[in-house]
């Protein structure tokens, strides 16, 4: 018997959709969650260009005719991959609260960053495989730009809050940039390299520099 994702009708139109476009009910989700995780476990062990649907379909004990039930093909579950990773980021980008210019905004930053780099490392798979097939995709190239975007953003807003512009401070569009990309390439590296001191030290370290060159106005002591 060929096998049928689970739908329903009046699905939300933001809503994951099997290849024929119905909406998935709980059990349809929890499969598609479970090919999802799957897929993440083998761009893991053996990078985008190696990984195979038949890898996919061994790691989530399930069969070729359900994965094509969910994905049309491998770049098709890339793309879900990127579009859950890119939710996860939004949403931590609107958690950053106001940061302030005294030690509770340090912390709250530091909680923050934090917070990124367990998102980065938990999906750097994800976010190295989107890396490499971006060029040809322009679909993933617009999650790519609408994540990091959503986290410019929210930094921009707390950078205007904290006075971004004000007495010769860059202004809050090309700080949030700066900002951005100190503490990307600081969870790349973190997670793609064996480098001294430990996470909570060098954490530690980047909340102060970023807190007191963004956000309390001096890199001084």
């Amino acid at each position: 018997m060929t096998p049928t994702a689970e739908s329903t009708g009046g699905a939300d139109a933001d809503a994951p959709t099997a290849v024929d476009g119905r909406g998935l009910r709980r059990q349809g989700l929890r499969t598609r969650s479970r090919l999802l995780d799957a897929g993440a476990a083998v761009l893991a062990e053996r990078g985008y260009h190696s990984a195979r649907v038949d890898d996919i379909v061994r790691v989530a004990q399930t069969s070729h005719g359900t994965f094509y039930l969910y994905f049309a093909d491998k770049e098709d579950l890339l793309r879900a991959l990127v579009a859950r990773c890119s939710e996860e980021l939004t949403a931590l980008a609107t958690s950053l609260g106001q940061v302030g210019a005294g030690p509770e905004g340090e912390a709250a930053l530091r909680e923050w960053l934090g917070l990124f780099l367990e998102a980065y490392r938990r999906n750097q798979p994800v976010i190295r495989a989107w890396a490499e097939d971006q060029p040809g995709d322009p679909e993933l190239a617009g999650l790519a730009a609408e994540a990091f975007g959503e986290v410019s953003a929210a930094l921009r807003t707390r950078l205007t809050e904290s006075g971004a512009g004000q007495d010769g401070r860059p202004k809050a569009p090309v700080s949030a940039v700066a900002l951005l990309a100190m503490v990307e390439r600081f969870a790349y590296f973190r997670t793609s390299r064996d480098l001294e001191p430990d996470d909570e030290a060098a954490l530690d370290s980047l909340a102060r520099v970023i807190h007191r060159g963004f956000f309390a106005g001096t890199l001084a002591s």
